[in-house]
């Protein structure tokens, strides 16, 4: 390692320890955002050059420690609410909760539980919420046990195999079958093929493992169908529950 990447790296370690202490103190982490900032920004512009890759790597701790705050979205699934009452929610939420849990079949509490990761997850990454919910429609038709004959698991369908390390943080690969981690991972693995790829379809394209091939086998069009009709769900207008995004059959290497 570099002399500047340890300096790097001390400096990362140092404000995790600080903040780490603080926190267990004052037990409040959204207070430790200005107070973080505050002090990567004193040490890294002593550090010009090392100060972006400081910033990124302080930033994603950060986030990280953030989504260990919130009671429902806790990184442990022992400790988070696997259900929530739909009627408790916002309007666009309570309406998807009820629609998606009607169109496929399950319990509107856990479904709901889904819906407030999903809009979570999409405020996080920047994807519409509504987007992560047509993936998961058609990727596993919200069975959060679907494995697919190539090994992809879990309600979005991840390849645990190709991204074990992002399960890390939530206590290893089984956790692919805990439904909240693995939608963040899948969430994680889309923005990375959407970013990849350049655009939504092409995105699609790659996340499912099509991305050298002609045809995603009508995928993209599925998830994007999909896609409209849950947006204008929570948009209050009305949509057929008749009208269902079959879970697709994966036969597929994906991303």
């Amino acid at each position: 390692m570099t002399t500047g990447k340890r300096i790097q790296a001390s400096i990362v370690t140092v404000a995790k320890d600080i903040v780490d202490g603080f926190f267990q103190i004052t037990h409040n982490g959204f207070a430790l955002l200005g107070l973080v900032v505050m002090f990567g920004a004193v040490m890294l512009s002593t550090q010009p050059d090392m100060r972006q890759a400081g910033e990124l790597q302080l930033m994603e701790w950060l986030q990280e420690r953030q989504e260990s705050f919130s009671g429902l979205v806790s990184g442990k699934a022992t400790d988070r609410v696997t259900a929530v009452n739909p009627k408790d929610l916002p309007k666009p939420q309570a309406a998807l909760a009820f629609w998606l849990a009607k169109k496929y079949n399950i319990a509107p509490e856990p479904l709901s539980a889904l819906v407030v990761e999903a809009f979570a997850s999409g405020a996080r990454s920047k994807l519409d919420p509504t987007l992560i919910l047509a993936v998961v429609a058609v990727e596993s038709g919200f069975n959060p046990f679907a494995q697919s004959p190539v090994g992809a698991q879990g309600l979005m369908q991840v390849m645990t195999q190709v991204h074990g390390e992002k399960y890390e943080r939530f206590g290893g690969k089984l956790a692919a079958f805990d439904p909240v981690a693995n939608m963040r991972v899948g969430v994680k693995v889309l923005q990375e093929c959407i970013a990849r790829a350049g655009s939504l379809e092409a995105g699609l394209k790659l996340y499912v493992g099509a991305a050298n091939m002609d045809d995603d086998g009508g995928y993209s069009a599925k998830v994007m169908a999909e896609y409209a009709r849950l947006q204008a769900i929570a948009q209050g207008r009305p949509v057929p529950v008749g009208a269902t995004a079959a879970a697709r059959a994966p036969s597929l290497d994906k991303a």
